[in-house]
């Protein structure tokens, strides 16, 4: 098998395959298993916890038992004292009791201490993997994906859902784990003491179990629901915030503010219904509990009477009835926070299960910039760029390239021209392969772009776009993200070229100002100029232009203009504009129309054919 990785004849070879999308958790049931494998790391850490829950509360399950034990060695002693048939209360006895029911308590204390610390280490090792899985997630997933999802919906789940896995899952785990023991141990101690007791304590468990599964099916769809509209109201507000100036521009307030009580009163309502719904809970158990507990001690009274059922028996079988009432409330409590875990996991898996971008290649390509000789996947780039019948739409449906093709040399300054929506900077994404092409193919000095390594050949390029980015820091570290191990001298160059040192100094400290979260503090037209600063500090191949003077005033765009001149002289460039006036002197013009090249030439041979550039140009 041929592996060499040039296309035959600049076609694609389709080395690499489609990946499918994950499956997504759906119901309760789903969720748990997922987030059961993913806990897969820690599952010797939770044995641990499990073993040291279980003999904690066996230890504790056993305190009534000798407390019992005392009682009736005082109660004994007591009614000896009356009759005059005993010595009284023998308070050694006693004491010796209490000093072991002591120690029973201090050793069920060690162990519930050591799983409660371990538990915790696990719970936020498992939120900080979670976090970092979405954080890494983030970069691997299409561009296609955040076209249809707000950012608040992504903030939603990486901060809401995951505090709330955090917050649940310490106490959750060994809640389930020290009540089911609680249930089991506390039923053999019952049964130790009186069969006929504990089968009327039992009663209360059907009533108790059939108020838990009505309750908690009415609740599951309301914490769904809750988790869900949680995200929505965070990514109405990011969006409103991160745009109030043009909603206030436009009169939007009115508009936003029903907007967000709509949503809001949806949150309102699944929150209080699930809210409610958890609260009642307690008061149903309690209410269950405390008919058996009447019931406990009418037939307790009864079996000392009539069958010499000592006084200590009797009261720690009513603190097991007590005992056996909680941790079936602790269950019911559990099943509600569950609920909200699982809705919460859901979120999470449903993200960490989305398609992501095609692998790269087993076989890509990398590129030589250390000088060294070519190898067969190791290759120094020139710049050459070959669009081969390339095909695409953001929906299959309506595509918007229909049959684009091109052939662009080395050094070459390539002109994009069109109406809006022709496909001009849709061009540039899939050059830099943001997006795939449907069919065709691109590709660079021969290589098809889908064999590089996708690092390897962004690195090729640089880009100024009309919508200006930059983040929150000093202008130095803004200008260096181009090159993250630029020197001071390289930065100040960079600057000077893009005709922005002057009023870098002009500014409150200099290169150090910090630019804000809405980078606000400095104008539009010096944004755009560090963005170009940027990108000369880069030195890349390739060049891409959008509309890259569009926010600067005349004069600083003829600054600009020679020192793009310069920057683009030996690299491959194109220029995406709107004022044809800026892409005179480029060496090919291609005119794009609804998605196809309809005329490619300079700028004097396309007005003389008086054609679609013609009409374009007097316009």
């Amino acid at each position: 098998m041929n592996n060499h990785p040039k296309a035959n004849n600049g076609r694609p070879r389709g080395t690499v395959g489609q990946m499918l999308p994950g499956e997504k958790a759906k119901d309760f049931g789903g969720t748990f298993h997922q987030f059961m494998r993913y806990m897969g790391g820690y599952r010797y850490s939770v044995l641990i916890v499990m073993i040291f829950a279980v003999i904690s509360t066996i230890f504790m399950i056993i305190g009534p038992k000798i407390l019992g034990n005392a009682t009736t060695f005082i109660a004994e002693g007591i009614f000896g004292s009356f009759t005059g048939s005993g010595k009284g209360i023998d308070f050694e006895a006693v004491g010796q009791t209490l000093l072991f029911l002591l120690g029973f308590y201090v050793v069920s204390a060690f162990f519930s201490f050591i799983q409660g610390y371990i538990m915790t280490g696990v719970s936020m090792k498992l939120t900080y993997r979670m976090r970092r899985d979405i954080s890494e997630k983030i970069n691997r997933l299409p561009l296609s994906y955040y076209d249809k999802t707000t950012n608040g919906e992504i903030l939603s789940r990486i901060t809401n859902d995951i505090d709330t896995l955090s917050q649940s899952l310490n106490q959750s785990i060994t809640q389930i784990i020290t009540s089911v023991t609680q249930l089991v141990g506390i039923l053999i101690m019952m049964f130790s003491i009186s069969w006929q007791m504990t089968l009327i304590a039992l009663c209360s468990l059907p009533i108790s179990f059939l108020a838990v599964v009505i309750v908690v099916k009415k609740s599951q769809k309301q914490f769904k629901s809750q988790q869900e509209y949680l995200g929505i109201v965070n990514g109405h507000i990011e969006e409103m915030y991160g745009s109030h100036t043009v909603m206030k521009a436009f009169n939007g307030e009115k508009a936003s503010v029903a907007a967000f009580s709509e949503y809001n009163d949806k949150l309102y309502s699944s929150a209080w219904k699930s809210q409610f719904l958890a609260g009642i809970m307690m008061p149903i158990m309690n209410f269950i509990s405390n008919l058996g507990y009447v019931a406990v001690c009418i037939v307790g009274g009864v079996l000392a009477v009539n069958y010499g059922l000592t006084l200590g028996d009797i009261q720690a079988f009513i603190q097991y009835v007590k005992q056996f009432n909680q941790p079936i409330t602790q269950v019911a409590n559990i099943s509600n926070v569950l609920q909200q875990t699982a809705a919460a996991a859901e979120r999470v898996f449903e993200f960490l299960n989305e398609p992501e971008e095609i692998p790269e290649n087993k076989h890509a390509i990398t590129v030589n910039t250390d000088n060294q000789p070519d190898t067969e996947f190791h290759v120094h780039i020139d710049g050459s760029v070959q669009f081969d019948h390339v095909k695409f739409g953001y929906d299959p449906e309506k595509p918007i390239l229909h049959d684009f093709s091109a052939q662009i040399r080395p050094g070459s300054k390539i002109a994009l021209v069109g109406p809006t929506g022709s496909g001009k900077t849709t061009i540039v994404k899939l050059l830099m392969r943001f997006y795939d092409v449907t069919d065709g193919a691109i590709l660079i000095d021969g290589y098809n772009i889908k064999d590089f390594k996708r690092h390897d050949l962004r690195s090729l390029f640089g880009m100024v776009l009309q919508d200006t980015w930059l983040y929150h820091g000093t202008i130095r570290d803004n200008i260096r993200y181009g090159k993250l191990d630029a020197s001071e001298e390289e930065i100040i160059n960079a600057a000077k070229s893009a005709q922005a040192d002057h009023f870098i100094r002009t500014l409150p400290d200099g290169y150090d100002m910090i630019l804000n979260e809405e980078t606000s503090n400095v104008s539009q037209g010096q944004k755009q100029l560090l963005t170009i600063a940027r990108a000369i500090l880069a030195d890349p191949k390739i060049l891409i232009l959008d509309e890259a003077t569009s926010s600067v005033d005349t004069r600083t765009e003829l600054l600009i203009q020679k020192a793009m001149d310069n920057l683009m002289q030996n690299r491959t460039s194109f220029i995406i504009a709107h004022r044809l006036s800026t892409i005179r002197n480029a060496d090919c013009i291609l005119v794009i129309n609804d998605g196809d090249v309809v005329e490619q030439g300079t700028h004097d041979d396309l007005l003389a054919q008086k054609g679609f550039y013609y009409r374009l140009y007097n316009s």
